[in-house]
């Protein structure tokens, strides 16, 4: 059995503190384990004007993974330690998402200077993101808001919020915010010197896929790494991310297709509710599907028949 394991992550607060739980994870079913760790800057890091809102130009899939699955392609590092929302539908020849972290909170947020509710926000508002996915939908439910494209890490997004006297809100995951020490349970956001409300979008926005969700990607060569990796997967989320990530592979999507996906596991049943988005001016489709949760490409299989209707 292995000795020592070196992760690869993005050097992003959120990267780190994902790092940091997968090491934890590690530490706990493998004691004796020497983890180490190796920080990446990826295309993504660094190309801060390439828009990620505009799919096209943003250069697509990889944009912020194909340094460390290079990494892991050149024997490098051990794993890949990845928001799953970020890998593209397909894994490079050679590597596989070997495991998944128990699932956090799906659910965007709103981060808001006044409006206690999404409905609160005055006709006009300007919010900022940095997801198509997210844009569309905000468009789609209230065409009057006013989506503009706003990059960086959640503190860079925080500090542009509070120093902006024009821009109402943003939208940033639950899950990050929670996994950097935020407390969403009052409402609020305490990001020193300003105070910000904290409002759930979850009855509103479909989630991305594989949000909530840190994969652990590992080259499939590797049957020691497999072998730890393993203990560490969360089999209801691995289900979940299966389903979600063959309706990607099958709409040929990446991480910055306007797709969002609600996975609902109760038992042994798998219930998938999606929407599309295609050209602006058209509205979205909408779908779901339901089935066994031990076949969960089945179940993506039936969701992407309705949402892309052969011709």
């Amino acid at each position: 059995m292995m000795e020592r394991f070196t992760l690869g992550t993005r050097g992003s607060a959120l990267a780190l503190a994902q790092a940091e739980l997968t090491r934890h994870a590690l530490a706990a079913v493998w004691s004796e384990l020497t983890v180490a760790q190796q920080v990446f800057v990826t295309r993504g890091d660094v190309k801060l004007d390439l828009s990620l809102i505009r799919a096209a130009e943003a250069g697509g899939k990889g944009l912020f993974t194909k340094e460390l699955e290079d990494a892991l392609l050149g024997g490098t590092i051990d794993v890949a330690v990845h928001s799953l929302k970020d890998l593209p539908g397909h894994n490079p020849p050679g590597l596989a998402v070997t495991a998944v972290l128990e699932r956090a909170a799906t659910a965007d947020v709103l981060i808001a200077r006044d409006a206690r509710a999404f409905d609160e926000l005055p006709p006009g508002a300007v919010l900022g993101t940095s997801s198509v996915r997210r844009a569309r939908q905000l468009r789609w439910l209230r065409p009057d808001l006013v989506i503009e494209e706003w990059r960086g890490n959640v503190q860079t997004r925080l500090r542009k919020l509070g120093e902006s006297d024009r821009v109402a809100g943003i939208i940033l995951a639950q899950a990050g915010l929670e996994r950097l020490g935020y407390d969403l349970a009052a409402g609020t956001i305490e990001f020193a010197p300003w105070s910000f409300r904290a409002v759930s979008l979850a009855d509103h926005l479909l989630p991305a896929i594989g949000q909530g969700a840190i994969a652990l990607q590992s080259r499939a060569d590797r049957a020691e790494v497999t072998t730890i990796l393993q203990k560490l997967d969360h089999p209801a989320t691995h289900t979940a991310i299966r389903a979600e990530r063959e309706l990607q592979r099958l709409l040929a999507g990446d991480c910055g297709m306007p797709v969002g996906v609600r996975t609902t596991l109760r038992g042994d049943h798998l219930h998938l509710r999606a929407i599309l988005f295609g050209p602006e001016a058209e509205p979205p489709k909408t779908a779901e599907a339901e089935g066994p949760a031990a076949t969960p490409e089945a179940v993506a299989a039936e969701l992407f028949a309705q949402l892309a209707p052969a011709s």
